[in-house]
């Protein structure tokens, strides 16, 4: 029995939506507004994704204020608290990338990814709270509650990324942003009001606050329809809001929808995952030892506690300043600013650590906390930027995952290296790495397009 083309034709015309072709061959479902297909407005998929982010920096952010506490409580040496966030930062990135195929399988929604992971998260910190065996708290914090992190932190950026494919920039920034500064309570908790008489009741609260969070912020999540594209803005010319046309024409949507496998062969998302391993280390090197250093130099704990609440702090509006920045500049230019600004960082903490100042000490945190965060929205913006929207959630995991290698060199390497070479040799090392990284930016380029192309084609129906 042959289809009726008259009825085909029929439902397209009754469709809320039509689909339009660029000169690539890209596919652009126009028509639907965010209200049509939510209910309320899409800045509700900003909002939410930055509080169930400021939910979970609790675990990574303010860990290394809480590090001589759980050694004290638990009987753990420095190195064991090294590595139980080392392994939390592993499975934290590593489940990007299949909790992306999941979701694009139709496997895992992003409602039921944060729900779960908000379960795994408290039951992370219920292990860090009563479970004195190292091997176990491993287990409990850093596997358990890396993968519940995990899976809020890839849902969340993926979600921003569906919904604001025309100015993704300064919205990932923001919630992303969120991941850092919402540890600053935690950080001061931790070293003002953290012992060994409280640290049960404390991990305890912050779990349950952790849960409670994420899963009220998961009721409300719902990702758009593959291909869509704002109503308001015409994908081909950019036409419609001038702010959008300035964007788009300094970062031009992805010529096509790549898989994962041919984001692979394009040889740009390799380059991306390299980069980020080597400047995630330098990151996750700074989050681990800063306190640390400055108390080994002299600074007080005021000083210390400062430290890592400015590199929190700076860390997460930097994010969000970086990714406003490069809806204007062109994210790559952006991403490799950043990066060099977060190499000469740790440069100069040793210079302040040299001369014994401790403001100088607080302005190179300023700067290591803003280098040391406003990266991660540039590779989660510049990912659909390059490969498209449809198959996000797994290119994004894939690149994301370079930050599991980093985790072991930037957390557990990280203090075998101060061990051999002192605090000064690891920043030189640190910064080192970093400047190699951004020569490393430097090479990428979008897949299939020179850089003036603009789409410019006119539209061709397609249903």
């Amino acid at each position: 029995m042959t289809a009726d083309p008259l009825s085909a034709d029929t439902a397209a015309a009754h469709r809320p939506y039509r689909e339009v072709t660029d000169s690539n061959g890209r596919v652009y479902r126009v028509g639907e507004t965010d209200r049509d297909i939510l209910g309320h407005s899409r800045k509700l998929m900003v909002y939410l994704p930055w509080i169930a982010m400021m939910a979970i920096s609790v675990s990574e952010y303010a860990y290394g204020s809480a590090e001589d506490t759980l050694s004290h409580a638990h009987g753990w040496t420095q190195s064991n608290t090294f590595w139980i966030l080392s392994v939390w930062v592993f499975f934290q990135a590593g489940i990007a990338f299949p909790a992306g195929w999941m979701r694009e399988k139709g496997i895992l929604t992003a409602r039921r990814a944060m729900s779960i992971g908000s379960g795994m998260c408290l039951v992370g910190f219920l292990a860090l709270s009563h479970l004195s065996n190292v091997w176990l708290a491993i287990l409990g914090f850093g596997v358990v509650g890396g993968l519940g992190s995990g899976l809020v932190y890839a849902t969340c950026i993926n979600m921003v990324g569906k919904w604001f494919p025309e100015r993704r920039g300064a919205r990932t920034g923001f919630v992303n942003g969120g991941f850092a500064y919402g540890s600053l309570p935690f950080i001061f908790i931790f070293n003002y009001a953290f012992d060994t008489g409280n640290y049960h009741r404390v991990l305890d609260l912050i779990g349950c606050y952790v849960m409670i969070v994420v899963a009220g912020c998961a009721m409300f999540f719902k990702d758009p329809p593959k291909n869509w594209w704002p109503a308001d803005i015409d994908p081909l010319t950019f036409a419609g809001n001038r702010k959008n046309a300035a964007s788009l024409a300094k970062n031009p949507p992805a010529v096509r929808q790549f898989t994962p496998k041919e984001a692979v062969r394009t040889g740009m998302l390799p380059l991306m995952w390299v980069a980020i391993v080597m400047t995630a280390g330098v990151s996750i090197f700074g989050i681990s030892f800063q306190v640390d250093y400055a108390k080994q130099v002299g600074f007080g704990p005021l000083v210390a506690a400062s430290s890592m609440g400015v590199m929190a702090v700076i860390n997460g509006i930097g994010r969000g300043v970086v990714g406003w920045l490069s809806d204007k500049w062109g994210r790559k230019s952006t991403l490799v600013f950043v990066i060099v600004v977060l190499g000469l960082a740790q440069f100069g903490v040793i210079l302040a650590g040299e001369m014994k100042s401790e403001w100088l000490f607080l302005f190179f945190a300023f700067l290591s906390g803003f280098g040391g965060g406003a990266f991660y929205p540039m590779f989660a913006a510049l990912t659909p930027d390059y490969f498209g929207e449809n198959y996000n959630a797994t290119n994004y995991g894939l690149v994301y995952s370079g930050k599991l290698i980093s985790g072991l060199f930037g957390g557990g390497l990280g203090s075998m290296v101060v061990a051999a070479w002192g605090y000064d040799g690891a920043y030189a090392l640190a910064g080192g790495v970093s400047m190699v990284a951004a020569a490393i930016a430097l090479l990428l380029r979008q897949p299939g397009r020179s850089g003036s192309d603009v789409l410019t084609a006119q539209a061709q129906p397609t249903g």
